[in-house]
């Protein structure tokens, strides 16, 4: 499944494209062919590329056991997390793009995409395994799924818990300390699960190191200004492409080199749709490319 990634060298030639419409022809003679269409724009193109990355991960889900199809639906859930916030927009008369395709994958996305109001979704929520968002705002919806995901992931899947918690200190990084906004009281609960009720309680970058937990604590290390923290958000898909790598390596035929697996085709993704967007910009590496490709 690995290999169907189109990996570094790869992604640095899309990028050299000198516009999205070339980069999208050569990626359509890629494995991402199954969605991605000469033609497509670059918002629909880097869709695609999700798309393709969530039926890898489903077709995977047929060939594992029961353990790990359980580890798959939760690794997949931030694509359902996505799928909601999308379905907010669609709720308040946006247009969102079709919603990802997860199949028994799905945490309670049938339920929750049949529901025509904010109140409603809520409630669906509720009802679920996601549990009670605390209230209807779509951003007390969306930070509660982003927490509540990463405390069951820690939970759920050891494997990944370092990345799970070095993306809720991120999320507290950028939400509490750069925009000054505290975090609505359930995701609070659940941010606190996961690195600490220091670290969610701080206000500015150098408390939130200091309060971090040290599985959390990589990701902002250097960052010592709230105008860095994109090189930290790329440095943690570097730190993912890492383990992932050594887990598929060492991690034999265990839970371990599924866990990587996953990860390593998420990261090609995020790759990708980097690479598409320097390509759209004119072509040639960029310093966020580079920093994960």
């Amino acid at each position: 499944m690995t290999r169907r990634r189109l990996g570094r060298a790869g992604c640095v030639r899309l990028a050299s494209h000198p516009s999205v419409e070339a980069a999208v022809v050569e990626l359509a003679r890629s494995t991402y062919g199954r969605q991605v269409r000469p033609g497509q724009t670059l918002s629909e193109v880097q869709r695609a590329v999700v798309d393709v990355t969530a039926w890898n991960v489903r077709v995977l889900a047929g060939w594992v056991p029961r353990e790990g199809v359980t580890v798959l639906r939760v690794l997949i859930a931030v694509l359902e997390a996505a799928n909601v916030q999308d379905h907010l927009e669609r709720l308040a008369g946006g247009q969102p793009p079709a919603p990802f395709r997860l199949g028994g994958l799905a945490t309670a996305w049938p339920r929750l995409q049949r529901t025509t109001s904010a109140p409603g979704l809520r409630r669906a929520l509720a009802a679920s395994a996601w549990g009670d968002p605390g209230g209807e705002s779509p951003r007390e919806i969306t930070l509660w799924l982003r927490t509540t995901l990463a405390d069951r992931v820690v939970a759920a899947v050891p494997e990944a818990g370092a990345w799970a918690s070095g993306a809720t200190a991120l999320l507290v990084a950028r939400e509490v300390v750069l925009e000054g906004r505290r975090l609505p009281e359930r995701a609070r609960l659940a941010a606190s699960r996961v690195i600490g009720p220091a670290a969610v309680s701080a206000t500015s970058l150098p408390e939130l190191a200091a309060a971090l937990p040290a599985r959390a604590r990589w990701a902002l290390a250097g960052v010592e200004r709230p105008d860095a923290l994109w090189r930290a958000e790329a440095r943690w898909w570097a730190r993912v492409d890492a383990d992932a790598t050594a887990l598929v390596r060492h991690a034999g035929t265990g839970r371990g080199v599924l866990v990587g697996a996953v990860a390593l085709l998420a990261v090609d993704a995020w790759r990708v749709r980097a690479a598409l967007e320097v390509a759209a910009r004119g072509g040639g590496p960029t310093e966020a490319l580079d920093a994960v490709a």
